[in-house]
């Protein structure tokens, strides 16, 4: 029996195919499929709405996207494609090159991600990455509960996670359930609670 190995891609070749391929991002040279349920989609569409609002209200110098590819290095230095569900981006770096189809290759202010299954990947790989890039803020949103009790604790309960980089460029965590009122550096007007996003 012979057993043929498949070539892994490299993030360019991702790049080529990433306009067939918005579903999926690049991990470890493979395609990785994101599923999702309508559930993550009315989450991460209330914050797309929300962040709009707060830009529009304060006149801040963002854009709001979803599905907007970045270019992260895992731990050893291997590129991924890592496409977050909401993307919080500074107005001039989004403008630099309008007609580029390429991922972003610098640190945006903020990320979101939405738990899925594989909550393993915005707890531990995401967050590594994300704080490898200078992210200046990353939001993991875990509606169901799903990580391990080492972040939700004992019972789980469904947690909004806010990582801010200090001035080591290390994340620092808050923690935030139920009427609890999140607290935002990018948004810091931002009136909003924990149950309202969880329950979007």
């Amino acid at each position: 029996m012979i057993t043929t190995v498949k070539p892994k891609l490299t993030f360019e070749e991702f790049l080529e195919l990433s306009p067939n391929c918005s579903h999926y991002e690049l991990v470890d040279g493979e395609l990785v499929e994101r599923s999702i349920t309508r559930n993550h989609i009315d989450i991460a569409d209330f914050l797309d709405r929300c962040f709009y609002d707060e830009v529009k209200r304060s006149d801040l110098s963002y854009v709001i996207k979803q599905s907007v590819l970045l270019r992260t290095l895992s731990q050893d230095g291997t590129e991924q494609g890592r496409m977050p569900d909401v993307s919080v981006i500074d107005r001039d770096d989004w403008r630099a090159n309008r007609s580029d189809y390429a991922a972003l290759r610098s640190p945006i202010q903020l990320a979101v991600e939405v738990v899925s299954t594989n909550w393993d990947d915005d707890y531990i790989d995401k967050l590594d990455e994300y704080q490898r890039m200078g992210i200046h803020e990353y939001w993991i949103v875990d509606y169901l509960a799903l990580g391990g009790r080492e972040y939700l604790g004992k019972p789980k309960l469904p947690t909004i996670f806010v990582y801010v980089l200090d001035d080591k460029g290390e994340y620092q965590r808050s923690m935030f359930r139920g009427n609890d009122a999140i607290a935002s550096s990018t948004f810091p007007e931002l009136q909003l609670t924990a149950e309202q996003i969880l329950k979007a």
